[in-house]
C-alpha cells in the first residue's frame, strides 16, 4: 500500500484571503519534528496551499504498526492568471526517518484549473508505520502558455494522540 494513494472529496470555491509563506526547511531540523504542527501553509508564485491533518483512529491499527492520517488541502490562486495543477510530489517521513516519496499526475484523479481567486479543496489519507511523522512536497502547475512551475506544500506534522516521543 502506497501512502496517499486514495484521495477523495473535491470541490471548487472562491477565496481571496491572504497568507504568509511557511518554509519547508523544517525537514532538515530533526529536533523539531515532534513539535511540527498538523497544519501548514505556503504561498508560492501567487498560489496558496493550506493543509490540515488529523489522526484517523477508525482506520488505524496500532497493534499492527499501522497509523492512518487524513489530511485536507486547499489550493487558492491568488495570482493574476489561470493555472492548472498537473502533478504532485510528496515527501513523507516517519518517526524512524524512513522516507517515502509519492509522485503522480494531478490529485484525486483530477487536474484542476484555477482562475484567479478560485480554490480547489480535497481530502486524502496517509498510512505510517509509526505514530508520528511529517509530510511536505510540491505541486507542479502550468500556465496557459504551457510554462510550468512548482509550488510548495509546506511540511506539516502527523501525530497520533498519546504518542510518546
Amino acid at each position: 500500500m502506497l501512502p496517499c494513494e486514495n484521495e477523495s472529496v473535491l470541490f471548487l470555491t472562491p477565496s481571496n484571503s491572504e497568507a504568509s509563506a511557511v518554509m519547508m526547511s523544517i525537514l532538515t531540523m530533526p529536533g523539531l519534528r515532534s513539535e511540527l504542527a498538523p497544519v501548514s501553509e505556503a504561498l508560492t508564485h501567487g498560489i496558496r496551499v493550506e493543509v490540515l491533518s488529523q489522526y484517523s483512529r477508525e482506520n488505524s491499527e496500532p497493534q499492527q504498526e499501522a497509523w492512518v492520517f487524513q489530511y485536507t488541502v486547499r489550493i487558492t490562486n491568488q495570482g493574476s492568471e489561470t493555472v492548472q495543477l498537473v502533478s504532485r510530489h510528496w515527501i513523507i517521513t516517519d518517526a524512524m526517518d524512513h522516507v517515502e516519496e509519492v509522485e503522480g499526475p494531478g490529485v484525486v484523479g483530477e487536474k484542476p484549473v484555477l482562475a484567479p481567486g478560485e480554490s480547489f479543496k480535497y481530502s486524502s489519507w496517509c498510512p505510517l508505520k509509526t505514530p508520528t511523522g511529517m509530510m511536505g512536497g510540491t505541486y507542479q502547475m502550468e500556465r496557459p502558455d504551457g510554462s510550468q512551475f512548482d509550488i510548495e506544500i509546506a511540511t506539516f506534522g502527523l501525530r497520533a494522540p498519546y504518542s510518546i516521543h
